[in-house]
């Protein structure tokens, strides 16, 4: 996601669940943990964990530029 592509207001990354939902899945899931990332990102609406941060990463520096 490059800085002028707007974010999808309606996605709203909980980093918290976000980590929960990982271990879950990979410690009583046996998941492998990249795996267990798409999907955690996934269930908040994202296509991939890459998605994920990426978004993150825009809203962050939008929000530290003012």
């Amino acid at each position: 996601m490059s800085r002028t592509t707007i974010a999808d207001p309606s996605l709203i990354p909980d980093i918290e669940t976000f980590e929960e939902r990982v271990a879950i899945m990979v410690h009583a899931g046996g998941i492998p943990t990249d795996q267990a990332k798409d999907l955690a990102a996934q269930a908040q609406g994202f296509r991939s964990q890459a998605h994920y941060w990426a978004w993150l990463r825009v809203y962050v520096d939008r929000k530290r530029l003012g």
